[in-house]
C-alpha cells in the first residue's frame, strides 16, 4: 500500500526558512517523479515544485529561487527547502507522484498535508 506522509511545516516570520519532508512507503522514490503543492484557503491549488525520476527539476515562478526541491533515494523522502518565506506563502502543502515511469503528470497519491504559515 503506498503512504505519503508530509512534516516540517509550522510557523515562521517572513524571511524565514522551513523544510518540509515526504516520507514514501510502498513503492521507491527513485522510479518516479514527484511534486509538491500547495492550496490556500479559497485558493486554487498550485504545483510549486516538481522533481523527475532522472533528478531534474522545475518550480512555479512564485517560488523560483527560493524554494528547492530534492530527494534522498536511499531514505525514500522528498524535501522542499523554504527560503526567503513570504506571507503569501502560507498554505497548506502536499506532496504527490503520479507512480508511473515516464511521469504522465496525473497525480494519483497524495500525502495528508502539512501547514506552513508565514507571518509578516
Amino acid at each position: 500500500q503506498v503512504q505519503l506522509v508530509e512534516s516540517g511545516g509550522g510557523s515562521v516570520q517572513a524571511g524565514g526558512s522551513l523544510r518540509l519532508s515526504c516520507v514514501a512507503s510502498g513503492y521507491t522514490y527513485s522510479d518516479y517523479c514527484m511534486a509538491w503543492f500547495r492550496q490556500a484557503p479559497g485558493k486554487e491549488r498550485e504545483e510549486v515544485a516538481f522533481i523527475d525520476s532522472d533528478g531534474s527539476s522545475n518550480y512555479a515562478d512564485s517560488v523560483k529561487g527560493r524554494f528547492t526541491i530534492s530527494k534522498d533515494n536511499r531514505k525514500n523522502i522528498l524535501y522542499l527547502q523554504m527560503d526567503s518565506l513570504k506571507p503569501e506563502d502560507t498554505a497548506m502543502y502536499y506532496c504527490a507522484s503520479p507512480l508511473r515511469d515516464p511521469c504522465d503528470y496525473v497525480y494519483r497519491y497524495w500525502g495528508q498535508g502539512t501547514q506552513v504559515t508565514v507571518s509578516s
